[in-house]
């Protein structure tokens, strides 16, 4: 007959500790949710704030850049720093408020992960800003290679220098990565074993296919110098005056014709000249 007294006071002990950490849960949650309404009008405020002043100091000129990209214009999206740079503001801050209000309700799993959020956002902005950087300067070696190849009159310009703009373009990929904290160790190596191999094969291919065309280039080298327009040369059977040369071919002008001949020629054969 004295067990039922004692049930009955567990009964009303376990019911007041609920009762009891119910109360102190309440004030701890509507702080909290003060702490994130606090947290999500300041983040609003100040991502509205910064989408204003970059937009007038003209902080979207790097992004129209490279929206002219070709690889961008693809991709049929439009970049607009401003605003990515806002958001990722506003979601930073807020994630700042819900630590915070994690903290105050005593969850600590919660907690961590948002702080291993928050030490991730300032890597992932280097690793954007690096990307960003990385595009801009492998547009700008895939244009510098195509001036030159086109100066050449290299027919597979625009290949060659797509080839460039896509080889720096994973390298720097693979570095944001490597930045924003992603192991790249295997991809690097992969990407290394593929680019060793398709450069060596591209340049035993390219290289038999364009030997003809390089030694005429080669040879514009040691020939501007020594002849010009209206000499009057005579190689083997063909003599007349000159009149053009550019990086690859001589053209001259034999009676009612003309005779285009390869700049190596002039390396090969006997060269005379009648008019100096």
């Amino acid at each position: 007959m004295n067990q039922l007294p004692e049930l009955t006071e567990i009964i009303r002990n376990t019911f007041q500790n609920l009762i009891d950490q119910f109360v102190d849960f309440v004030p701890r949650l509507l702080f909290a949710i003060i702490i994130l309404a606090i947290g999500f009008g300041i983040a609003r405020l100040i991502s509205f704030i910064v989408l204003r002043v970059l937009g007038k100091v003209g902080f979207d000129k790097i992004g129209h850049r490279l929206n002219e990209i070709k690889l961008i214009k693809q991709l049929k999206t439009e970049v607009k720093l401003s605003e990515i740079l806002a958001k990722v503001l506003y979601y930073f801050i807020l994630l700042v408020f819900v630590k915070a209000a994690t903290e105050k309700l005593g969850v600590a799993a919660i907690t961590e992960m948002v702080a291993s959020l928050i030490q991730f956002i300032p890597k992932l902005i280097a690793a954007a800003i690096m990307l960003q950087v990385g595009v801009l300067l492998s547009d700008g070696i895939r244009s510098a290679v195509l001036s030159v190849c086109q100066s050449f009159n290299i027919a597979s310009a625009r290949l060659l220098s797509t080839i460039v703009f896509v080889f720096f373009l994973i390298i720097t990929i693979i570095s944001a990565l490597g930045q924003a904290g992603i192991n790249t160790e295997l991809l690097e190596s992969s990407f290394n074993l593929v680019i060793g191999g398709i450069i060596f094969a591209f340049a035993v291919g390219y290289g038999m296919a364009s030997r003809d065309l390089m030694a005429n280039i080669l040879s514009s080298f040691y020939t501007k110098n020594k002849y010009r327009e209206g000499q009057i040369i005579q190689i083997d059977n063909v003599k007349g005056p000159i009149v053009r040369i550019d990086n690859l071919s001589m053209t001259i002008q034999t009676g009612d014709t003309t005779t285009v001949l390869p700049l190596q020629t002039l390396q090969t054969k006997k060269v005379e000249v009648f008019d100096k």
